[in-house]
């Protein structure tokens, strides 16, 4: 029997921790586990597009699991992905994920070469058939990988028993709605898009993956308690002020989860480091914005939360 209850919930996206010299730094790994365990969240997802993954090696990708596997001592859900741009990488991250312990891995599809869906089944099976204990978490994110998750691909996929459900991270919202109803209740539909986040839970996601989730995980976590007390004027006045400092900090010339890593900075005494390069780390300019980031979110808790 699949224990789908561990996913249901508001599970952030894990972010790249960096040392002074731009390498993993297993302390801000830690702390940022810690973090996130006090905040009260479902889980974590470890080693997706927040985490930097496309610019990680293998060796990376095995030291934050570890670290996060340590310090989250089974107090977190931990969803590793594990995707790399060829099979045997991303199958050798599969066994090292199981071997830790983890509840789930997940994958997007191969990036570049526009592979045939057969292609794509047998690449997310041959990384299942690697973690054969593991739970899989297909990960559709169409305008970033290039390619879309497809209902016949879904109906393909559906054929191996590990596979629970999809991180969907595809803009209309209604894709959640078409996956829940072609999936039914045996699987796990999560919604990515912060921005349209009681959207996707009032269609028919039941758990979700989120980029900014750890900015401010509070918001979220309240948010998901209105949704699920039918309070939806109350979760949209949050979703509202949340989606206005997402705004906000994508306004920066640097990139968002180097603007993120400073607003935890200022909120939170987390030394994450910046982003690796060849994303754009903060310029001078973007400190002002760091910093009003910090103070709309610190003024959403403040008005929201009481």
């Amino acid at each position: 029997m699949r224990n789908l209850d561990k996913y249901k919930g508001i599970i952030p996206a894990f972010y790249a921790c960096y040392d002074d010299e731009g390498e993993i730094s297993p302390n801000g790994v830690r702390a940022l586990t810690r973090y996130f365990v006090e905040k009260g969240v479902k889980g974590v997802y470890v080693n997706g597009s927040s985490g930097e993954c496309i610019y990680q090696s293998v060796a990376d990708k095995k030291l934050v699991l570890e670290h996060v596997m340590e310090a989250a001592e089974g107090k977190l859900t931990v969803i590793a992905h594990v995707a790399c741009n060829n099979t045997k990488d991303s199958r050798e991250l599969a066994a090292h994920a199981q071997s830790l312990g983890v509840d789930a891995i997940a994958a997007i599809p191969p990036i570049y070469f526009r592979l045939p869906e057969h292609a794509i089944a047998r690449y997310w099976n041959e990384i299942s058939e690697a973690a054969p204990d593991t739970d899989f978490v297909i990960y559709n994110i169409p305008q970033l990988a290039g390619v879309a998750l497809t209902q016949s691909l879904f109906a393909e996929m559906r054929k191996n028993p590990r596979v629970i459900g999809v991180k969907n991270s595809s803009m209309p919202v209604q894709d959640i709605q078409m996956f829940r109803a072609e999936a039914g209740e045996d699987y796990v539909i999560f919604n990515g898009p912060d921005e349209q986040f009681i959207s996707g839970r009032v269609i028919g996601a039941e758990g979700a993956i989120g980029g900014t989730y750890g900015a401010m995980p509070e918001l979220f976590l309240k948010m998901e308690e209105y949704v699920k007390a039918g309070e939806l004027k109350k979760a949209r006045e949050i979703q509202y002020a949340v989606n206005e400092v997402i705004y906000k900090m994508c306004s920066a010339h640097g990139n968002l989860y180097g603007v993120i890593k400073g607003v935890l900075r200022i909120n939170e005494g987390l030394e994450l480091g910046g982003v690796r390069k060849p994303l754009p780390g903060l310029s001078e300019t973007d400190m002002e914005i760091v910093r009003e980031a910090a103070g709309m979110i610190c003024a959403a808790k403040e008005r929201y939360l009481g």
